[in-house]
């Protein structure tokens, strides 16, 4: 049996700064160190890894996929450890050191995760928060369970007694047009819709979808002449093209600012779905957890009703 007491634990934060800046000049400076004790800890765990971990570039370094699977394995127990010396502390947010990732695949998260960032930056500038806006996620239970996932934004529901969630704010799909479209001279039908064709992004779950609100645009059978992988695909072909898209209604402004884009004033009778903050119930306790929660609802709520 491997002896932990054989491994020198300071060793660990050193390798996740390294992997998080890319940077072994910006590791030591985030770690107080200097470089070349940085260069030594990484060699020390080279040798305790058996792998060269990170290969150098022209401007920092790059992780390798051993480094990659170690790095997922270890950020989760880390984040553990950091939680447990700060609840015994007390949580400051203007002097921790706390590092969140969040997962927002719903279209808006670059500007919810960018609205997030700005937040921390003013009132807790030691506590980093790093975002992903993947649309599909890969395992997101899993990753949540883990605590390779701190919280999530996101319309899908995860379902286990496991898991925490509060609403967001309600959102719909709606069908949009470019600017001068023929069909937006004409009274708003299913009929003008079922005449065109249209650009729909590729759906995260087999079969029946578990939102109403995409169920009954999914009864409709509307032809599609496109599948693409991002929303933000779908602004840039229909501002292009005369087929239409459908994108939720929290992006009607977005649409209309960027892409010239309008909406078709007819949907189908439907219900709205909710936009969840989702987390596992292991951090209901943690309080830094907890000050991440509120602020991702702040920044979600602020950036919906900016648009």
């Amino acid at each position: 049996m491997f002896n932990l007491r054989s491994v020198d634990l300071n060793l660990l934060p050193v390798f996740e700064a390294a992997y998080e800046e890319r940077s072994l000049s910006r590791a030591a400076e985030r770690l107080a160190m200097t470089q070349s004790a940085v260069s030594h800890a990484l060699a020390r765990l080279r040798a305790l890894f058996r792998d060269e971990l990170f290969v150098r570039q022209a401007r920092g370094v790059l992780p390798t996929p051993a480094a990659e699977r170690i790095y997922l394995d270890l950020r989760g127990a880390l984040g553990l450890v950091r939680q447990a010396v700060t609840d015994r502390r007390g949580f400051d947010p203007r002097t921790s050191a706390r590092r969140f990732f969040v997962t927002i695949p719903h279209p808006m998260g670059p500007l919810i995760a960018l609205r997030l960032q700005e937040r921390f930056a003013r009132i807790a500038p030691g506590i980093a928060v790093a975002a992903s806006t993947r649309s599909r996620p890969i395992d997101l239970p899993r990753a949540l369970r883990e605590a390779r996932v701190d919280a999530a934004v996101d319309w899908l529901p995860i379902a286990g007694a496991q898991f925490r969630e509060i609403v967001l704010f309600d959102d719909a799909l709606v069908a949009v047009a470019r600017s001068g479209h023929p069909a937006l001279r004409r009274p708003p039908s299913l009929d003008v819709l079922r005449e065109g064709k249209f650009v729909l992004l590729r759906s995260r779950v087999e079969g029946d979808h578990p939102l109403e609100g995409v169920r009954g645009w999914h009864r409709l059978r509307l032809e599609h002449a496109l599948e693409v992988s991002e929303v933000l695909e779908i602004f840039m072909v229909a501002s292009r093209s005369d087929l239409f898209g459908l994108i939720p209604r929290s992006m009607e402004a977005f649409a209309r600012e960027t892409f010239d884009l309008r909406v078709i004033g007819w949907a189908p009778k439907a219900p709205p779905f909710t936009v969840k903050l989702i987390w596992h119930a292991t951090r209901d306790a943690d309080s830094a957890h907890r000050f991440l929660r509120e602020q991702l609802g702040l920044a979600a709520r602020a950036v919906v009703r900016r648009r």
